[in-house]
């Protein structure tokens, strides 16, 4: 079965590098050959609206999107997790998410959480990289123990999860030996 890859964890912690990394090992090895990059495809589903009245929309949508392409690898960078995460730290409201992972469980979906060591100068580094990447960004930066607080949400929540998860270290960046334990996870040794 295609991979469905979820990666999920607080802001700052890695995601974006890693699925890097894991998509720039499954894209190759499964690419048809012609001249579209068909091989894996990467979705960043949270572009603003988790924690909004939008998130669930989005979260029932694209995982209509999953079932309809469920013959592709396919790797998302935020998704249900994310928007029970954000509805409960910033609207202090909680939904059962366990349909959702039901349909999830008929893809064989699986779930990355990323994670960093609690040190508040790793943090402000990363966030400092995010802002210089993405100016934007610094209106809605937190102070480093605001992420610590999330990742702890992220941490808490994992575990009441249906999927195969995995719960990764990614303080340390650029990590080889964390790409090939995520590939193991996956099957893809």
């Amino acid at each position: 079965m295609p991979h469905k890859i979820i990666f999920e964890g607080a802001e700052l912690s890695g995601k974006s590098y890693l699925m890097s990394q894991i998509y720039n090992h499954l894209e190759p090895k499964y690419n048809s050959g012609g001249k579209i990059l068909d091989g894996c495809h990467w979705f960043n589903c949270d572009v603003g609206l988790y924690g909004t009245e939008h998130g669930q929309i989005v979260v029932n949508k694209y995982l209509e999107l999953l079932e309809n392409l469920a013959d592709l690898n396919i790797i998302l960078e935020k998704f249900h997790i994310t928007e029970y995460v954000y509805q409960k730290l910033y609207n202090n409201q909680e939904y059962d998410f366990s349909n959702i992972e039901d349909r999830l469980k008929k893809l064989d979906a699986k779930i990355i959480l990323t994670s960093f060591q609690e040190d508040e100068e790793l943090i402000k580094k990363r966030l400092q990289d995010r802002i210089n990447l993405y100016p934007h960004y610094a209106k809605i930066a937190q102070q480093p123990a605001e992420y610590i607080k999330q990742q702890q949400e992220y941490i808490d929540i994992i575990k009441q999860s249906k999927l195969d998860y995995l719960v990764v270290d990614s303080s340390e960046l650029p990590n080889q030996k964390l790409v090939a334990k995520i590939l193991k996870f996956l099957g893809e040794e």
